[in-house]
């Protein structure tokens, strides 16, 4: 019964916050997790990379660089099998230079027991006293979830070959038991090819802050973070390297969680290399925000890309256990479908 009693402390604090209003820190931190498990092998330093389907979550302007409609599913059992999470995401080319995509991200616990009614004190009689608690009825035991989810509406433009631009319109939905929130926010990015071996992208998300509306009362406030990446790319070993290299800037005062900061400005950054040989077969490894390293490997078919990515998480109490991600990606490759050339 740990996690039913984990989910009835969150139960009590989100049913004695009414009317409480202010920036909530980590209030948006199951949107920081990341999706698709190329980017997650290598740290999560994709701003600079997205070109593809999931650059709706990274960088919304690289959106625009796709050529042919694309799908991406994301299955993780994070901490083991603690937390699912789930991801899908569909895009396509909208004509000569813009793109439109929609993804989709929950991350639960599922079937929680809920033992509030359920409770036997000394005598054999029902108490709602969880200190009176002797036992309890397994008949009177409910079940619940506790879910996250998000929606991006993405629209992303070319300005030209080298530079596009775009943004997300952001709907969150919390559920916690009985109490439930709703969220809208905006994310904001731009993508650069700088030179032939190097492109570099900045990706603000919450841009306007996003508000987080609590049906018991309670409003928290998202504060934007800012992610600022630079990639390269280079042939060597009858493949290719692709370094990358990330900032994420926060601006909620993380002062003891963050790797540097500067007063209420807090800086972490992430760092992955990619080595793909001869088009077939990727190798990655990386360092991600919350000071862990991952790893990475893809198959990539044609219209399709199966990627694998491995991280393990640890506090200062013990390893947690190992997160494992599978993610696919499919590009409808062909000329019917071909994004329309020209104005």
């Amino acid at each position: 019964m740990r996690i039913g009693g984990l989910a009835l402390a969150l139960l009590l604090i989100a049913g004695t916050a009414a009317g409480q209003t202010g920036v909530a820190k980590y209030a948006g931190e199951f949107l920081a997790i990341g999706v698709g498990a190329r980017p997650l092998g290598m740290g999560g330093a994709y701003a600079a990379l997205a070109a593809d389907v999931t650059a709706g979550y990274w960088n919304p302007a690289g959106l625009a660089q796709i050529d042919y409609p694309q799908a991406a599913l994301m299955h993780a059992e994070q901490f083991g099998s603690l937390l699912n999470y789930d991801y899908g995401a569909v895009a396509f080319p909208f004509g000569p230079s813009a793109s439109l995509g929609l993804s989709v991200l929950r991350l639960g616990v599922d079937d929680i027991p809920d033992t509030r009614n359920a409770g036997l004190d000394a005598a054999g009689n029902y108490t709602a006293d969880p200190n009176l608690f002797t036992r309890v009825d397994p008949s009177k035991v409910t079940y619940f979830n506790a879910a996250d989810w998000a929606f991006l509406f993405t629209y992303a433009r070319r300005h030209d070959a080298d530079l596009s631009y775009g943004g997300n319109l952001k709907i969150i939905r919390r559920d916690l038991g009985d109490f439930g929130a709703w969220g809208v926010g905006v994310d904001v990015g731009v993508w650069y090819r700088a030179a032939e071996f190097l492109t570099v992208g900045a990706n603000l998300q919450d841009a306007l802050t996003t508000l987080l509306a609590w049906d018991t009362g309670r409003n928290e406030l998202i504060s934007p973070t800012l992610k600022l990446g630079s990639a390269g790319r280079f042939e060597a070993l009858d493949g290719v390297f692709v370094p990358a290299l990330d900032l994420d800037l926060r601006f909620e005062d993380r002062r003891t969680a963050s790797i540097l900061n500067v007063g209420p400005v807090s800086m972490d950054p992430r760092a992955g290399v990619e080595y793909t040989f001869r088009e077939v077969v990727a190798l990655r490894v990386g360092y991600n925000d919350v000071k862990q390293f991952t790893l990475g490997a893809g198959l990539l078919l044609p219209k399709l890309s199966i990627d694998y990515s491995f991280a393990r998480f640890s506090t200062g109490e013990g390893r947690l256990d190992d997160t494992h991600r599978v993610s696919l990606l499919f590009t409808l490759e062909t000329d019917e479908y071909r994004r329309i050339a020209g104005e």
